[in-house]
């Protein structure tokens, strides 16, 4: 069986820069490899687009054969709609792709997912202030420019400098902001040791943390499990997500561990029809989730700020990273007052690199 149109699809890479190296406990970042999609109609000429936001690292598709993946996509890009998702079930960060040009060319082209009072323009998503690893002094100066900003959320990623550092940073938030201006989470990547990741949360703990995600390594669930039980913080899976592509193991992964929240990353969990079991899953079992993007560029941040807004989550979303990038693509998101809002006067480039 066969779509009733008849498709054509390119794929192009596109190397992302930062503006500034982007250190988190898995190294520092200088440039994000990112690949777009553009998928058109040969009779109507119209055009969806998707971007397969690959993460070197951390993605499951992070591996050889990708480039080879999406050629054959190319050459198939004509069967069976739910076939092609099934068959890149094992390659998230295309499947992504694939579902975000579909969604662009099936609302006519126009780059509008899911429409929304936030794609009307009426409605801003709350976001949280990211502020990456770095010396002491470079992160307490990250931190006093989020607040002057305007954020009342803000995540740090810790894990990689001096742990006493760390928490002096911590410490000099809550000296002069309390919990009621300031919501305060922290990302350890998973850098923590099982063995002192608890003396770790405790001394974590007296900074009033909303939540800290991934404390240890993935694929330790009794040892991730035991932590969430007795945990003075409140943990959120992040990598633990990653790989786990069967609706079954979904459900066992939550029922074993039992976090408190889940982070989705639609690009490391195989688009917005896995976010969106999670999210059921999730609110099933009580389990509180935001969602965040993956370093995408601002076509990939655009589609997943439009799903998050039709979730009603009033959650801080983790969207704030269209600014990361010398050379990002122009979008029609953008941070104001702590919040991300979408301009209904923005008009696309005609094509993708």
């Amino acid at each position: 069986m066969t779509n009733d149109k008849k498709f054509t699809l390119r794929f192009s890479k596109y190397i992302l820069n930062f503006k500034k190296p982007s250190g988190t406990s898995r190294g520092v970042m200088t440039e994000k490899e990112t690949y777009f999609l553009v998928l058109t109609d040969e009779k109507s000429n119209v055009q969806g687009w998707g971007e397969c936001g690959l993460l070197r690292g951390l993605s499951f598709d992070d591996r050889p054969g990708y480039e080879e993946k999406l050629q054959w996509l190319v050459e198939h890009i004509n069967d069976d709609r739910a076939k092609l998702m099934s068959q890149l079930a094992e390659w998230p960060s295309i499947k992504m792709g694939l579902e975000m040009a579909f969604l662009d060319f099936d609302n006519g082209g126009k780059h509008i997912y899911f429409d929304s009072d936030f794609t009307k323009g009426k409605k801003p998503i709350s976001i949280n202030g990211l502020i990456w690893m770095g010396s002491k002094d470079d992160m307490l100066s990250q931190i006093e420019q989020k607040i002057n900003d305007g954020f009342s959320c803000i995540k740090m990623k810790i894990g990689a400098i001096n742990f006493k550092e760390e928490l002096e940073c911590l410490k000099f938030i809550r000296d002069h902001y309390d919990s009621n201006k300031i919501e305060l989470r922290v990302d350890a990547n998973g850098a923590f040791d099982p063995d002192d990741a608890d003396y770790k949360l405790e001394d974590l703990a007296q900074y009033d943390i909303h939540s800290i995600e991934q404390p240890i390594r993935p694929q330790q669930w009794d040892e991730m499990a035991e932590l969430c039980r007795y945990s003075p913080i409140p943990i959120a899976l992040d990598e633990e997500l990653i790989g786990i592509f069967q609706s079954d193991l979904k459900k066992s992964l939550l029922d074993v561990i039992q976090p408190h929240y889940i982070i989705l990353k639609p690009s490391l969990i195989g688009g917005f029809e896995s976010a969106s079991e999670y999210v059921k899953l999730a609110e099933k079992r009580n389990i509180g989730w935001w969602a965040t993007s993956a370093l995408e560029s601002n076509i990939g941040l655009n589609a997943i700020a439009q799903w998050s807004a039709t979730t009603g989550n009033k959650m801080p979303q983790g969207l704030g990273t269209g600014s990361l990038y010398t050379n990002n693509l122009d979008g029609p998101t953008y941070v104001e007052n702590g919040s991300l809002h979408y301009d209904t006067n923005f008009e696309f480039q005609t094509f993708l690199p």
